[in-house]
């Protein structure tokens, strides 16, 4: 069922959210038998999840088994453990076990209950050098799906600012955003196809796919609803939700537990700013997205942790619900152009996959951030690269700063010209001797998989006149959250579960946090940690007498 205005207010199971890890636990917990009631506070359905690219990081998973890949739990832990943040294991590794346990379980649930169709992509792990690494099998996506397939439902899916008429292979294989008009001439007949069947793929598509399992399964979507609060009892129990819809509050009992998946709180000022000093340029979520989850577990005695963690990446300006807004695309390896931080020295290999974690390196003493703000320097030819890099620049007045000598270029925008004109001369030698001796800059097997065959995309800036485009922090999606136990139940400060209380997806404390470990570390633990939720509340009793 959809939503009804004489649905009943009360459910076993109340899911908070309508993203990935919210529509996962909403699956589960409905094929266990339980009576599921799903909230979205916007009128939009899918929160960030539908705006992504849908890249799914999921080890030992029964699509690549089937296609003769190698890999289980154990080699995902081992990946997991040897690429984590120092210090991490101590508070994450059972969480990573729980992860590497799961995932399998989880995909291979969805698959079976949804209409999603599922393909391993040709991504390796970006640390596939390390203990457990890979070069193939872990990173799936979903193909295109029609909207129409949920029905009216299916116009309350939030569009995305990336083109989801492409799948996310598309998107790798045809390069629209070098070629757009040999990509879409590629495709045009499947592509207007698409468009009569309000068929997308990406975000979309793994949404819709969600939602029309949790409808068969006799979940109630509930959108234009807000939680307020959480309700508990003398025990301090979790046993509903105040909420509001269309001017209207009602309580929700929720007889078996309510799951926090609300998202970030990427658009709460005071909460984004406190923690993550320095600003932001751009943020990439929905608007909706403003702590609301991380406040009631707060409230409800929850201990939050992880904060100071995102999905960072570099975005161009673009317009989103009205508002400027960052659209992800990887452009900081191109070629003739450099990072450089606000010292105006390089500090990491531009084709780094955790380029996102060192633009928002913090100084461990203070927690201030040591690099932003962060620059893309370029010459000319790095502009005739990509039409659709100057169309965007276009929807922001002032993103590109040009000048006729990069020490001109260095005073417009406040770095020492010296310094910088040092770096371009030193990276103008590396590419003159074909290797990028302080960053390896396109020598893992992520820089090779990314440049298409292109070798490492090392080429001079000598050319003017001379570009710059601030690529400071941009965040797709806060990860820090209530902190949780295994089985995805909320902890007080002190240890102790908040009974009826879970936490999953951006409004935990997420085990992952800001460094990622495949291309969809993201959505893959999304999907996972909804479906560990819903079977940790099908394994605990029904309560009774009351």
């Amino acid at each position: 069922m959809s939503e009804q205005p004489g649905s009943s207010d009360s459910c076993d199971f109340l899911v908070i959210g309508s993203g990935s890890a919210a529509l996962s636990a909403a699956l589960r917990a409905a094929k266990g038998g339980l009576a599921v009631i799903v909230l979205e506070k916007s009128e939009r359905l899918g929160g960030t999840s539908a705006m992504s690219g849908a890249g799914i990081w999921i080890p030992a998973n029964h699509v690549a088994r089937a296609a003769g890949v190698q890999d289980s739990p154990e080699e995902a832990l081992a990946y997991l453990r040897a690429t984590a943040p120092e210090g991490w294991a101590a508070t994450e590794d059972g969480l990573w076990q729980a992860f590497a346990r799961n995932a399998p379980r989880a995909l291979e649930f969805i698959d079976a209950n949804t209409p999603l169709e599922f393909v391993v992509t040709k991504e390796p792990d970006p640390f596939s050098e390390y203990p457990g690494g890979k070069l193939y099998g872990r990173q799936l996506t979903v193909e295109p799906i029609s909207k129409w397939t949920i029905g009216a439902l299916g116009l309350r899916v939030r569009a995305s600012t990336l083109p989801h008429l492409f799948s996310y292979q598309e998107t790798v294989d045809l390069d629209p955003y070098h070629h757009p008009v040999s990509a879409g001439l590629k495709l045009l007949p499947r592509l207007i196809w698409r468009l009569l069947a309000n068929s997308r793929g990406q975000g979309n598509a793994l949404i819709t796919g969600l939602l029309r399992g949790c409808l068969d399964l006799g979940v109630s979507i509930r959108p234009a609803t807000r939680a307020l609060r959480l309700v508990q009892d003398s025990t301090g129990r979790v046993i509903g939700a105040e909420v509001e819809s269309r001017g209207r509050r009602r309580t929700i009992e929720a007889r078996r537990g309510v799951l926090l998946a609300t998202g970030g709180f990427d658009w709460d000022d005071a909460m984004r700013e406190r923690h993550f000093p320095g600003g932001v340029k751009f943020l990439g979520a929905p608007s909706s997205n403003t702590g609301d989850g991380q406040r009631m577990a707060a409230d409800a005695g929850a201990r939050l942790d992880r904060l100071d963690q995102a999905n960072v990446y570099p975005c161009l300006p673009t317009t989103y619900e009205g508002r400027l807004a960052g659209m992800p695309m990887t452009f900081t390896a191109e070629r003739h152009s450099i990072l450089v931080n606000r010292h105006g020295n390089r500090f990491v290999s531009e084709n780094d996959f955790n380029i996102g974690e060192r633009i928002d390196q913090r100084d461990p003493r203070t927690g201030e951030p040591v690099n932003l703000p962060v620059w893309l320097i370029g010459d000319r030819r790095f502009l005739r690269q990509s039409p659709l890099f100057r169309w965007y620049a276009r929807k922001l007045k002032g993103f590109l700063v040009q000048a006729d000598s990069i020490e001109a270029l260095a005073a417009r925008i406040g770095l020492p010209p010296a310094q910088l004109a040092e770096t371009v001369s030193r990276f103008n030698w590396f590419c003159d001797q074909g290797s990028d001796q302080d960053f390896r800059r396109g020598q893992s097997a992520w820089d090779k998989y990314k440049t298409h065959g292109e070798g490492v995309r090392l080429a001079k800036l000598e050319e003017g006149p001379f570009v710059a485009v601030e690529v400071s922090r941009s965040i797709l999606g806060t990860k820090g959250g209530a902190r949780t136990d295994d089985g995805a139940r909320v902890l007080r400060a002190d240890g102790s579960v908040i009974d009826g209380l879970f936490a999953a997806g951006l409004a935990m404390a997420n085990p992952f946090g800001t460094r990622a470990v495949g291309a969809g570390t993201t959505i893959g633990p999304n999907l996972t940690w909804g479906f560990i939720c819903a079977e940790t509340v099908l394994s605990q009793p029904e309560r009774t007498g009351e």
